[in-house]
């Protein structure tokens, strides 16, 4: 099998370590390889606290991944959450030294250098510049100014930030897992990538993604990327407090959850009861499911305030702003019994599961359409469009090369004849932060 058509996401979270190997098939979509997940124990809230024990559930992700696809994994393209994570609303402009001609990639390249250049807290690093909408010499609203005239450009950016202690640890484990960086990504934006169509982005969609320790927002508008959050708390919160409320353990508490709990306390009826084995010999417990659902509620309620606060710091009150396609509720914490009503109630948006199946082959095993692997999916597609990225830039530099090297003897195009030549895209931000990442991993050995 060829290795340089498969891409691998490692989706490291804070329940599991997902590893997932894919490949495009004929028909453009993604087709899943090979899956592998590991309980994940050196991860709180998102952010990697035990680089040993991460190292350990990486491996043990990625062996099972590789003997279900019959590969090696070399290179794994991985997502980045955490409670670290936080966004910003910029604009910035740069004068052109002359106006007469056209705009091109590298007056936007200055400009979003630019946007680096921003004074952070300490310890914090920009992940992302995202640009929304561009105006030149005061004409707003422009989608893509390349080819255009102007002397000044200017844009409104979405700026990412994170630690950059946090970001280089996860590099740190990939590394020890005796695997190479492919890519970072923003996980809310591999969900999002994963579960959404372009015509909700373009109507106007918030995803949100629950995971075990952080919810993850994304909100897209004109299908762009306009606000994203990380709130730090998830699927694991609701666990402790069943734990705390009916004085079991962790493991009882989780089980209950995902078998009788539900975030709409009404449904259940007073005389519901499921009785837990005691410890070594105790009594057995008698749970009543309506106190496990008021428990699970009161929690829920919690986190999709925060998560709707942020969509309300978007502006989606605003008529022009206004998210038409509502609410995607995806990740783990999503398949929670009523979670859907409980949103559309609390935020009065229309709201749908969201399932990675988007992209994905039309054979794909049920399991992997599974909210739960919304991360992963994503992150495979991205490590695909890396790839396909790296082929394109590969063909550039053969082609200039070949124009270069060509002698006297061959035909020399006519002035007013065009080589068509691929376009190069631009290396996201990403791309360099992986470059830095890994040469600090090199040069620390």
């Amino acid at each position: 099998m060829e290795n340089n058509k498969i891409s691998v996401g490692l989706d490291i979270g804070t329940t599991k370590i997902v590893a997932m190997i894919g490949r495009k098939n004929d028909y453009g979509k993604v087709e899943i390889l090979g899956i592998g997940k590991s309980k994940s124990l050196g991860v709180h809230r998102g952010v990697v606290n035990n680089i040993t024990q991460t190292i350990q559930s990486i491996q043990q992700a990625v062996q099972e991944a590789e003997a279900e696809a019959n590969a090696k994994i070399e290179e794994v393209t991985v997502g980045i959450a955490g409670q670290h994570i936080r966004s910003l609303q910029h604009s910035d402009y740069i004068t052109r030294a002359n106006s007469e001609v056209v705009i091109d990639e590298e007056d936007i390249d200055r400009l979003i250098n630019q946007v680096h250049k921003l004074v952070m807290l300490p310890g914090e690093e920009i992940i992302h510049v995202l640009p929304q909408e561009y105006k030149i010499d005061g004409q707003a609203e422009i989608k893509e100014p390349i080819g255009m005239y102007g002397g000044r450009l200017e844009a409104n950016f979405h700026v990412v930030v994170g630690q950059v202690s946090s970001i280089r640890n996860i590099g740190r484990c990939v590394k020890s897992s005796g695997l190479e960086l492919e890519g970072i990504t923003l996980e809310p934006l591999a969900s999002a990538n994963a579960v959404l169509s372009q015509e909700e982005k373009e109507a106007g969609v918030a995803l949100i993604d629950i995971g075990g320790g952080t919810t993850d927002l994304a909100v897209f508008k004109d299908g762009i990327i306009r606000h994203t959050a990380v709130i730090p708390f998830g699927g694991n919160v609701v666990t402790e407090d069943i734990k705390e409320g009916c004085s079991i353990i962790e493991k009882q508490a989780e089980l209950l959850k995902i078998k009788f709990g539900s975030a709409w306390p009404g449904e259940n009826k007073d005389n519901e009861i499921v009785s837990i084995p005691g410890l070594r010999g105790r009594e057995p417990k008698e749970i009543t499911l309506k106190n496990l659902s008021k428990i699970i509620h009161a929690r829920v309620v919690e986190i999709i305030e925060q998560v709707y606060v942020e969509i309300k710091n978007y502006g989606h009150e605003e008529q022009k702003k206004k998210l038409i396609a509502g609410i995607v509720l995806t990740g783990g914490g999503s398949q929670l019994k009523h979670l859907k009503q409980l949103v559309e109630y609390i935020t009065g948006m229309d709201t749908r599961i969201g399932y990675p199946n988007e992209h994905l082959a039309g054979e794909s095993d049920d399991d992997i359409a599974s909210p739960l692997f919304a991360t992963a999916v994503g992150l495979v597609m991205d490590g695909l469009k890396r790839q396909e990225r790296k082929r394109v830039e590969k063909e550039v530099e053969e082609m200039e090369h070949a124009i270069e090297n060509h002698s006297e003897d061959h035909v020399i195009p006519e002035e007013n004849e065009v080589v068509e030549t691929p376009k190069k895209e631009r290396k996201s931000f990403l791309d360099k932060l992986t470059e830095r990442v890994k040469d600090f991993l090199d040069n620390a050995e």
